[in-house]
């Protein structure tokens, strides 16, 4: 839409002319002072010229009954972890309110790097909602991982300036940070006086003090309210993350009032499109949040104005003269179900979304894995006592733990009678062909095998399983669908999503890829498995930047200690 002149703006916020757009028979909620202020609200162009007042108006939308709340944000999110393009991730949500979404590509990053970064602020440009990009600071996240990709300070430096860009994407080194790595220092020197995002689990004291210093402002890898309570005090705006594997909504409830809305916000993470069918997105969290005990005023407050204050986005976040016409149109403020939405002055609808200009997808044949077979994932070893993953359901997070595995022809074999069962990653960029194993307890699954490609952050092969040939199957499958999840057992595929930009994300549209995810996790459950959101959870077990033990292509890694252990 083209962006009126100050002349219109103010023309039509004094009702000398029409206004191009009035909202009529509603109110709107003031994130402000918490008043329902009634009355007209009149839209020029892209932006809200008038409230609480009767406007003359070429086009009239009648809103009688409702209450109008600003648009959501959502304040970090990999939009690659809704396994649909930027394009499906906009009609997806959009329409249920989320009218700006700040986005980390660093999953395509890792993959393809800066033609990945460059292919979202492309894409930006297009879509019915505003998306923002955070530039990604860790590609990789660590030295402990082969990605596919490698970014630096230059390059990064290098688009900071784009009209797109807010700043510099969560920092997951944070190691790096408080121990001066000089790669890391560069990143953060380049971003000096800019947004930069953190991402700093169980970090705490001086280290965290030293973090912050570092200029990281904002941060989601809260998962406990005296974490998030420790960071408010210290400076950080704490994100409330509810993803689909990352959940934090209920420990960090208590913690969200009216005192501390205006330095907290809300955002996904990871967050796929069947968990958006069946519960929502940010509307889930906010009538969630409600039900839990939260103010009204303080969970409508977290989901737009502050976290537009805080990333900087002075123009939004609250339905005011001036601001970006982002506005939600409620029947009820507790159940917090769109009933229309208007992003950036434009009603949200088929014809909005049939507008767009769609960019070429990149990143295709992007899985150049070595040939596997069964004997790839036999552990060799002479000790019994071993280092196992242990899965916390519902956090990325892990324990180390630790098992006796007898061992049997020179192999520690699965044991799905205690929940052990073999993990591998596979490197699939064609760097080196790097495969890892190891044990995780928690799945459940007693039989067959389940691999991704979608693997934190460097995005390898991983893939769980009881049976040695099935992975070898599961994995080989993966190389000739371009990547993606599959369920495979006794020798055959029982379901899979292919994911052939960058091995991430589906060509298809989001409701076929939710119909696909549940038939693979139908699959799944028919082998034993208990995990709510077994794919994701995969996923994350590969990410050496959460505790406490992960796996990457190059071994088992303890978080902890920042070191491969085997």
């Amino acid at each position: 839409m083209t962006r009126p002149d100050l002349s219109q703006l103010i023309s039509q916020g004094r009702g000398d002319t029409p206004a191009d757009l009035v909202l009529r028979g509603g109110q709107v909620l003031d994130l402000v002072t918490g008043a329902l202020i009634p009355g007209d609200v009149a839209i020029c162009g892209d932006t809200i010229v008038g409230i609480g007042a009767e406007y003359d108006e070429q086009r009239t939308i009648d809103v009688t009954g409702r209450t109008l709340v600003p648009g959501f944000i959502d304040t970090h999110l990999h939009i690659e972890s809704s396994l649909v393009t930027p394009y499906e991730f906009d009609r997806c949500v959009t329409p249920r309110g989320v009218t700006t979404a700040i986005c980390d590509p660093h999953e395509i990053a890792n993959v393809i790097g800066v033609p990945g970064i460059e292919y979202f602020l492309a894409a930006s440009a297009e879509t019915v909602m505003d998306i923002r990009v955070q530039l990604s600071s860790c590609v990789p996240s660590t030295d402990m991982e082969t990605a596919g990709a490698r970014i630096e300070a230059a390059e990064l430096a290098a688009l900071k300036d784009h009209p797109r860009v807010i700043g510099l994407a969560e920092f997951m080194n944070y190691p790096g940070v408080i121990h001066r790595d000089p790669g890391c220092l560069a990143k953060l020197e380049a971003f000096r006086g800019r947004h930069i995002d953190g991402h700093a689990p169980q970090l705490s004291g001086r280290d965290l003090n030293a973090y912050i210093a570092a200029g990281i402002r904002t941060e989601h890898e809260a998962t406990t309210a005296a974490e998030a309570v420790e960071k408010l005090q210290k400076g950080m705006r704490v994100l409330i993350r509810e993803g689909s594997v990352s959940k934090d909504l209920h420990a960090l409830q208590p913690v969200l009032n009216d005192l501390t809305a205006p330095y907290m916000a809300l955002c996904t993470d990871d967050r796929n499109p069947l968990d958006i069918g069946e519960h929502g997105h940010l509307d889930y969290m906010i009538r969630t949040l409600i039900a839990l005990g939260t103010p009204v005023l303080a969970a409508y407050r977290a989901a737009s104005l502050s976290a537009a204050e805080a990333f900087g986005l002075k123009d939004r976040g609250q339905i005011a003269p001036g601001k970006r016409a982002d506005i939600v149109v409620l029947p009820d403020l507790a159940e917090c179900r769109a009933e229309m939405v208007i992003c950036g002055g434009k009603l949200v609808d088929d014809a909005a979304f049939a507008t767009r200009d769609i960019v070429s997808p990149v990143g295709r044949n992007s899985v150049k894995a070595p040939r596997i077979t069964a004997h790839a994932f036999r552990s060799t070893g002479n000790r019994e006592d071993t280092d196992v993953i242990g899965i916390l359901p519902g956090k990325i997070i892990t324990e180390h733990l630790h098992e006796v595995l007898p061992i049997s022809a020179g192999d520690k074999r699965p044991d799905p009678s205690r929940d052990l069962i073999k993990i591998a990653v596979i490197e699939r960029h064609g760097v080196n062909g790097n495969i890892a194993t190891g044990f995780v307890k928690g799945f459940g699954l007693q039989r067959g095998a389940i691999a991704s490609t979608v693997c934190h952050d460097h995005h390898n092969i991983a893939v769980v399983g009881a049976d040695y040939d099935d992975m070898a199957l599961a994995a080989t499958r993966l190389s000739e669908i371009e990547g993606g999840f599959v369920v495979t057992d006794g020798g055959r595929v029982l379901a899979e999503l292919a994911l052939p930009v960058a091995g991430l994300m589906s060509l298809n549209s989001f409701e076929q890829v939710e119909d696909d995810l549940k038939q693979l996790r139908a699959a799944a459950r028919s082998l034993g498995v208990t995990l709510e959101e077994p794919f994701l959870q995969l996923a994350f077990l590969a990410l050496p930047v959460i505790p406490a033990l992960k796996i990457t292509d190059r071994g088992l890694v303890d978080v902890h200690r920042f070191e491969i252990i085997g």
